[in-house]
């Protein structure tokens, strides 16, 4: 049986741990090939040969480390994924995160607030801006960036990290319209809590997203349910999705 990416090579960031990690493998047995990007250059190699194993595809895995948040580092891998591996059809902007320094505007550190744009936001546009070109000549691809359901319901105490979201939400839809022309589709997912280590650390000590959690309607997600959203909107199953937030929230944007 053919899988659902055969033949198409795929940029990942954040791609170590947690969401990055499992869509890593889901795309690598649909058949892609996958170039890894994290800042994580112990970890990175690691979870790289891991899946490799498991999937019995080391041929088609590679790490590369990136600092999204660096137009050099990022222009650098992109370019190396593309010698590889000849060219580039799918792009998942999946780094980020929040960090227990996050908080109310009043309160949050104006340092949080910067790295939090820095790698979600500036890092979702540098990876675009330089995958973008790649895309355009070859005739198409797929953009799947990571929004949040912060970016769509209010969720007081995390305001940097829901600018952030926000920006990510807002910068879809202009680049989905911007590049239709060119068969490029750019989407994002918008998950709620899911389960990777960082978040069962923020779970144990933050009360606030633990009231979050209660109200998911079919129980919290895991990175998996996330990478099979992401499978599905990199292959040609969703060649006329583009500009969507899709959430992958269990439900709780509309509890």
């Amino acid at each position: 049986m053919v899988g659902r990416l055969e033949g198409k090579v795929a940029f990942i960031t954040g791609a170590a741990g947690g969401i990055g990690a499992a869509t890593t493998k889901r795309f690598v047995e649909e058949g892609a090939s996958v170039v890894m990007a994290d800042i994580d250059d112990i970890q990175g190699p690691k979870i790289c040969a891991e899946i490799g194993e498991a999937t019995q595809n080391p041929q088609r895995m590679m790490f590369i480390k990136t600092d999204v948040s660096d137009a050099q580092s990022v222009q650098k891998a992109i370019k190396a994924a593309c010698a590889e591996f000849g060219h580039l059809d799918i792009l998942h902007n999946n780094a980020g995160g929040s960090s227990l320094q996050d908080g109310p505007v009043t309160d949050a550190p104006i340092e949080e607030f910067w790295r939090v744009m820095n790698v979600d936001l500036f890092g979702t546009f540098l990876c675009a801006k330089y995958a973008l070109p790649i895309m355009m000549e070859q005739g198409g691809g797929s953009i799947i960036n990571m929004a949040s359901n912060v970016a769509l319901m209010a969720f007081p105490g995390r305001d940097c990290y829901t600018a952030a979201k926000g920006g990510v939400a807002a910068i879809t839809r202009s680049m989905a319209a911007e590049y239709a022309p060119y068969q490029v589709r750019v989407n994002a997912i918008a998950p709620s809590i899911t389960l990777t280590d960082r978040v069962k650390n923020l779970l144990e000590k933050r009360s606030d997203m633990r009231d979050i959690a209660q109200m998911h309607l079919l129980g919290l997600g895991e990175p998996l349910d996330v990478a099979h959203m992401a499978v599905y909107l990199a292959s040609d199953e969703s060649r006329i999705t583009t500009g969507q937030i899709l959430s992958v929230d269990s439900g709780v944007t509309i509890s």
